[in-house]
């Protein structure tokens, strides 16, 4: 291990209230691991393992954690451990001790940290906003989806109607021009629908697109069928009657006694 004492401003000066309420200075020393690591430095006596692990009590919020951790871990390696609780990843995660937020290359052990200690976590406030702000695109996602959804069981169902009609008109069958502008009209209210929808990408838009050329189709067929049932000539049914012969009448009678 590379050891190497590091000055750093930032950290020679604070100070933490001892137990009689006086004031000490409190002076870290760090130094690099192999793998590039800034690290709290141990004192020549603080490399002795301890086999038990401390229970740590972890406030968030108004979740309470029971964690348990080596006493030689770094609040880096703790903020691992809670990841997994709290789904929260580390570089989210700011860690308060004593009223102090501890950096990740600070021994729990070192900085105080005994067993059935209670620490408190909180979210950092920039991950906290950018949360939020994707937690509503996706909200909004979602309800772009939903709303595609809708307008494509409605096309749907307009689009059976006009196989009905397709089926008539070929079978040469007159059907009302009134039930071919109707459903050109229904079609182009969910082609405005569509166009309200904005600020979509990805897949959202291509659902978008491909349910906006479905109307296009069907108000395109819709209007080559109303040019075909003008040109279908009415059946005209006639009905034949028929006629009976009125019964022979008779010029005598007979008498019976």
């Amino acid at each position: 291990m590379i050891k190497r004492k590091l000055k750093l401003n930032s950290r020679k000066g604070e100070r933490m209230p001892t137990a009689a309420g006086d004031l000490k200075e409190e002076i870290i020393e760090w130094e690099m691991r192999p793998g590039g690591m800034l690290v709290q430095r141990r004192s020549d006596n603080s490399d002795i393992p301890i086999a038990e692990n401390l229970r740590i009590r972890v406030a968030y919020d108004a979740a309470r954690y029971d964690i348990s951790v080596n006493p030689h871990a770094t609040f880096g390696e703790l903020k691992k451990v809670l990841r997994e609780e709290t789904g929260l990843e580390a570089g989210e995660q700011r860690i308060i001790w004593r009223g102090k937020e501890r950096e990740n290359g600070e021994y729990l052990d070192m900085c105080g940290v005994k067993d059935r200690s209670k620490v408190m976590l909180i979210e950092d406030p920039e991950s906290k906003e950018k949360r939020f702000i994707q937690m509503r695109k996706n909200a909004k996602i979602q309800a772009t989806y939903r709303f595609i959804n809708d307008v494509s069981i409605h096309i749907d169902k307009l689009a059976q109607q006009i196989c009905a009609i397709e089926k008539s008109i070929g079978n040469g069958k007159k059907v009302a021009e009134l039930q071919i502008t109707t459903l050109i009209e229904m079609l182009m209210r969910q082609a405005v629908k569509l166009d309200n929808i904005s600020s979509i990408e990805g897949d959202a838009c291509s659902q978008k697109n491909l349910q906006g050329q479905r109307v296009q189709k069907y108000v395109e067929t819709l209007d080559l069928l109303k040019v075909v049932n003008a040109k279908v000539k009415p059946v005209i049914i006639t009905t034949k009657w028929e006629t009976f012969d009125s019964p022979p009448t008779t010029k005598s009678w007979e008498l019976f006694d």
